[in-house]
């Protein structure tokens, strides 16, 4: 019976993950203030966080392939908790990234190893879909956790939207330990796993298509609330509404592409939503001033946003399932250095007071992965060549 909710779990597990890793964005005004810090340095807890989780997750990945990951996942759950009620009462700006740098390099391995997991609970043709499942949290993260944040924040202080987080991942951690069956064990992971995925061009490429969008997308995003206010005036409230709206079409995008996978393939459903990306970072460039035609572009960004990076997940584990942590983690890996790379140039944008061109910086990038999704499309299929290589 445990088992019957399993996916479920994981993606609560998801859910607390996306809030914990995207919470400063939502909050950069309040932390600024009330810590003595510029706006650029508050985005820093992305910039640095992110180089933490992308060096984390294959590390993780490696040191726990022999756990259980029901202890593995709900001890990670534990985590959060801790750091984040801990993180609610940080006296200053140093005590906040440090435990913030504790909490994502231990929380790097639930979104892969989530993944990883899925592959063990369902049956091979019913993969795709639950992963993109699992993934909805990451959705619900931006449509509803983010949004709240930002209000929680503005109206109570950024402390008691920690300390909210830290009781959803209590409460995550309850579900998971209650629904999740016991003896749930990946292949180990080794030298050779690694090599054999590095040597594989189609997992190479992946990898690139995720740095790329990710890059993009964080240009934008790190500072979404700042650039809205410069550039439109847009208060707390406008900030929120804009996130939501980011977070409620991500929810409808990836509920779409879950229905789809199965039928279209992962590489038309990722073609799809990553044309919806970039048309919607495109937008967000090109009608810098408008709130209203921003906040539009923002949703169909949306669509796309939470979509390409579960078809990347999907496309991954097929390609190698019994591996499926490992292809799994690297992607998750280059998802944070992707987040790294643009938060960082996004930041130096913004201190330097090119907000606009910001927007087509984060569009040249979406722009640049497209091009590779389309070359993907050209290549053979990758399962057979990847799983010799790891044999």
């Amino acid at each position: 019976m445990s088992g019957r909710f399993a996916p479920t779990a994981l993606m609560l597990g998801n859910l607390v993950t996306g809030c914990a890793v995207l919470a400063p964005a939502g909050m950069l005004h309040e932390l600024s203030a009330d810590l003595g810090v510029s706006i650029r340095d508050a985005g820093l807890l992305i910039t640095f966080g992110a180089i933490v989780l992308c060096f984390g997750s294959p590390l993780t990945a490696w040191l726990t392939g022999r756990l259980d990951r029901r202890i593995l996942l709900s001890a990670t759950l534990a985590v959060f908790a801790l750091t984040n009620i801990a993180s609610a009462f940080a006296p200053d700006y140093t005590s906040l990234l440090m435990l913030r740098l504790i909490m994502l390099g231990i929380g790097a391995l639930y979104t892969p190893q989530a993944a990883g997991t899925a592959g063990l609970i369902v049956p091979a043709e019913k993969r795709g879909s639950t992963i993109a499942y699992i993934f909805l949290g990451w959705s619900l993260a931006a449509a509803v956790g983010l949004p709240l944040i930002t209000f929680v924040a503005s109206r109570y202080g950024w402390r008691v939207a920690y300390g909210g987080i830290s009781a959803l991942s209590c409460l995550s951690f309850a579900l998971l330990v209650w629904r999740l069956p016991r003896g749930l064990k990946g292949t180990p992971v080794d030298i050779k796993t690694w090599t054999g995925l590095a040597n594989n061009r189609m997992v190479v490429l992946l990898l690139l298509i995720t740095t790329l969008q990710m890059s993009g997308q964080f240009v934008v995003f790190t500072f979404m609330g700042p650039l809205l206010t410069q550039l439109t005036g847009a208060g707390p409230d406008g900030i929120g509404l804009v996130f939501a709206l980011y977070g409620i079409f991500g929810f409808v995008g990836i509920v779409i592409a879950t229905r789809i996978v199965d039928g279209w393939g992962a590489f038309k459903t990722s073609l799809l939503f990553t044309l919806c990306l970039l048309a919607g970072v495109a937008g967000w460039a090109m009608t810098a001033g408008s709130f209203a035609l921003m906040a539009a572009s923002v949703a169909v960004w949306g669509l796309g946003f939470a979509s390409t990076n579960s078809m990347q997940q999907v496309r991954l584990v097929a390609a190698a399932p019994a591996f499926a942590g490992a292809s799994v983690s690297l992607n998750t890996s280059v998802l944070y250095v992707g987040q790294a790379i643009g938060s960082a140039i996004g930041g130096a944008l913004f201190a330097n007071g090119q907000l606009i061109a910001a927007g087509y910086v984060a569009a040249g990038l979406v722009a640049l992965a497209f091009g590779v999704v389309l070359i993907t499309g050209w290549l053979p299929v990758a399962k057979p060549a990847l799983q010799a290589e790891l044999s």
